[in-house]
């Protein structure tokens, strides 16, 4: 079977817990995490998992089951790149310096629709959102300028099909 990227959602209850029981159902199984993010998700008091892995379809398959067992999951997704819009989020500090030594850097940044986001007297910071591709490649061109730190956030994502789940939780509601 062919591996590919998928990006699976999961709708918690915010517990403590279960983070490590998610990340040993992949454990299990020697699935690596290429990207992992957390956040409240779109209705209250329901957090969202974004994991990104790289696996053929029927392990995605079996994951997401694993994962809906799991007592504190409200629900469990997963989609192809092609099914969601999906950027990620980069800071890059480099010292002060470069950016005013050094003329090029300033159309680095330029060219890459990146922002500066601070500037101290020893330190400025940059930021770029886009593919990890686009990401990466403005920290090579950053890294002959003295790029002192960098950082990169996992994939945040949006279904472009609507997964349903508020209309889920809804039924949830009105039955108890």
């Amino acid at each position: 079977m062919e591996k590919k990227n998928y990006t699976i959602s999961v709708y918690s209850e915010n517990n403590i817990g279960l983070l490590n029981r998610i990340s040993a159902i992949f454990l299990k199984r020697h699935i690596n995490l290429e990207s992992f993010s957390t956040s409240e998700s779109e209705i209250p008091n329901v957090f969202r998992f974004v994991i990104v892995v790289n696996i053929d379809s029927e392990k995605v398959r079996k994951i997401v089951q694993q994962i809906e067992k799991q007592i504190d999951v409200i629900k469990a997704y997963y989609h192809t790149d092609e099914e969601t819009i999906f950027q990620e989020n980069a800071l890059y500090k480099v010292k002060s310096s470069s950016l005013f030594e050094e003329r090029q850097i300033q159309n680095i940044i330029k060219d890459s629709h990146a922002t500066i986001v601070t500037v101290s007297p020893e330190f400025f910071v940059i930021e770029k959102t886009g593919f990890r591709e686009d990401t990466e490649k403005l920290r090579k061109n950053l890294a002959p300028y003295g790029l002192l730190q960098f950082v990169r956030s996992g994939r945040i994502s949006v279904s472009k099909a609507k997964m349903g789940i508020s209309e889920l939780l809804n039924t949830f509601k009105n039955n108890n």
